[in-house]
């Protein structure tokens, strides 16, 4: 049986990661640690959940585990990563700090130096359905970001098929619940904030997420196949062809604790209609056990995703433009699902073991 160990269990990633592990047959949960909590229980914080004593860091047993879940902020993240390479443990990590080829582009969005540099050519971008061929060899795992997730899997099939032209821009407007934040209070998100309220922040091209996704964008829009995952770049590693489209990305935050719902707009490439694009994504995803393709005139919503792993894609067109809508659990799907999922592919599990909500 394999054995895990989860760093910074204590907040909402952390916690959907102990409930899942928890039911997982082929995996035995040997820690989880708190920075603020050691010496209590999980369930002295989310009284739903299990029993599970929480420990300092520092007293984490990595000679007892074969894998680490890092549900850390970025920079602790990646020391983490480090020690826990040394000691022979392999790691996924939940924060931003391997998901980002190039370390400028990392130290500029984030603002700060990164702690182990030499570690991003290694890293594997956990977007699953399209790394699943690179994971098995992993000693390090860049779980991507919960919007990049919705909108990346939206868009992949057409950018690796070539039917979105590079002239226009991408327009990616997504929302997503208040959990996304993070556990932290912030005034933002406070009840009386977020209530009977809607919001947008950090429009355009000002989030963290956009460079991870465009490293993504500019990798597919390169390829010109609408490959599967052992033969399209997983880490944005190819010198496009073409001329990539840029994304304009807008994020909202909706008044519903969890979930995301991306609206995303990109223009076609002559010779390109539904039909067509139905054909690819079907091809794509047909098989995939965390992907739908709704049926036609369906749109994504929360309703098709919350509380599941599952990523639900509706596809139309109109004059000339591809809509694209994505709906995931920013937890699950978007976070600690997809960890999971992840982990079952690296190890050699049953992939869908504790994530399929089939009866």
């Amino acid at each position: 049986m394999l054995s895990a160990g989860i760093y910074g269990a204590t907040g909402y990633t952390g916690y959907e990661l102990a409930k899942i592990l928890g039911r997982h047959q082929g995996v035995r949960l040997a820690f989880a640690t708190s920075g603020s909590q050691a010496g209590g229980s999980l369930r002295d914080l989310y009284p739903a959940g299990p029993e599970l004593p929480l420990i300092a860091p520092e007293r984490a047993p990595l000679d007892d585990v074969d894998v680490v879940f890092l549900a850390l902020p970025h920079g602790a993240a990646a020391q983490t990563a480090l020690q826990a390479l040394e000691a022979g443990v392999r790691v996924i990590d939940l924060s931003a700090d391997f998901r980002l080829r190039d370390v400028a582009t990392y130290e500029a969005w984030y603002g700060v130096q990164h702690p182990a540099p030499a570690l991003l050519e290694e890293a594997v971008y956990g977007l699953t359905e399209y790394a699943r061929a690179a994971l098995p060899g992993a000693r390090l795992v860049a779980n991507p970001g919960c919007y990049p997730t919705s909108i990346l899997l939206a868009l992949g099939p057409a950018l690796c098929a070539g039917a979105i032209a590079g002239s226009a821009p991408i327009i990616a407007d997504a929302k997503s619940g208040v959990s996304g934040a993070g556990r932290a209070p912030k005034q933002h998100t406070h009840f009386v904030e977020v209530a009977d309220n809607f919001s947008p922040y950090a429009i355009g091209r000002s989030h963290r997420h956009l460079p991870e996704m465009e490293q993504m964008i500019e990798g597919w829009a390169g390829w010109g196949v609408a490959g599967r995952e052992d033969d399209a770049p997983v880490r944005g590693d190819v010198s496009p062809a073409r001329h990539a489209p840029t994304l304009i990305f807008s994020p909202h935050l909706l008044p519903v604790p969890r979930g995301i719902v991306a609206t995303i707009y990109a223009p076609l490439a002559e010779g390109w209609d539904e039909e067509r694009l139905r054909a690819v994504y079907e091809a794509r995803y047909g098989d995939e056990p965390f992907v739908e393709l709704l049926a036609p005139g369906k749109v994504a919503t929360l309703a098709h995703a919350n509380h599941t792993n599952r990523c639900a894609i509706g596809l139309s067109t109109t004059a000339g433009t591809l809509l694209l809508t994505s709906a995931i659990d920013n937890l699950v799907k978007g976070a600690a699902g997809q960890a999971v999922q992840n982990m079952n592919v690296m190890f050699g599990l049953e992939e869908e073991e504790a994530l399929s909500d089939k009866p």
